[in-house]
């Protein structure tokens, strides 16, 4: 599995494409911006299927790439926790209207996930995994052996839980959720760098575990 990274939007938010090497299939998982460089590396001669817009949430700075991608790649479906979805047509949900940055295009979601759900990509399939706490429909994706956390997880941090939506106890339960997954997993949040889950299970100072 080939995995890239791109930093673009206005609060440097990551976007990743995931490609299969073996079957061709791609997805891409978040787009605060839809950059000549994303545009560009969709053009990979190992993509032969273009397979989903994932979004872990529905934030301005995580979506706002969206209707411009889908212009040009208008069968390709986008995918969100139904919880987020409006978040896409509703520029006060999303955050871009408090941080003004300008009307942001309507679309619609093609997918409305829930936890437990499963994407065919690859020779197998994306796990969604509901993780709110810093939106009511966060989510992380699980790939292979990598976890795609949004702004659930950072790099010995984790969400914000101060906006509309957000709560402490719901995104600690959310990551206490993902530290009970059997082995370690790289893990490729939303902003910052990577990390693996046995060093946030070890490390995390923000996360309050359950006494047994």
């Amino acid at each position: 599995m080939i995995i890239e990274h791109f930093v673009s939007g206005p609060v440097s938010a990551n976007t990743y494409l995931v490609i299969d090497e073996k079957t061709g299939d791609a997805a891409l998982i978040d787009i605060g911006e839809c950059t000549a460089e994303i545009l560009a590396a969709l053009q990979d001669e190992r993509i032969r299927h273009f397979r989903y817009i994932l979004l872990t949430h529905g934030h301005f700075d995580h979506i706002d790439g969206v209707a411009a991608l889908k212009k040009q790649y208008a069968q390709t479906p986008v995918a969100i926790h139904e919880a987020d979805a409006a978040c896409l047509h509703d520029d006060l949900l999303s955050l871009a209207r408090g941080f003004g940055c300008g009307a942001q295009e309507k679309l619609n979601a093609d997918i409305l996930l829930h936890d437990g759900d499963t994407l065919p990509f690859g020779d197998g399939d994306i796990q969604v995994i509901h993780t709110p706490g810093h939106t009511k429909g966060g989510v992380t994706y699980r790939i292979g052996d990598a976890l795609f956390t949004g702004d659930t997880l950072f790099h010995l941090s984790v969400g914000r839980t101060d906006f509309p939506g957000g709560s402490f106890e719901e995104l600690n339960d959310s990551v206490l959720r993902l530290f009970a997954l059997n082995g370690d997993y790289a893990v490729y949040p939303g902003h910052d760098r990577e990390t693996t889950l046995s060093l946030e299970r070890n490390q995390n100072p923000y996360i309050k575990r359950r006494s047994i």
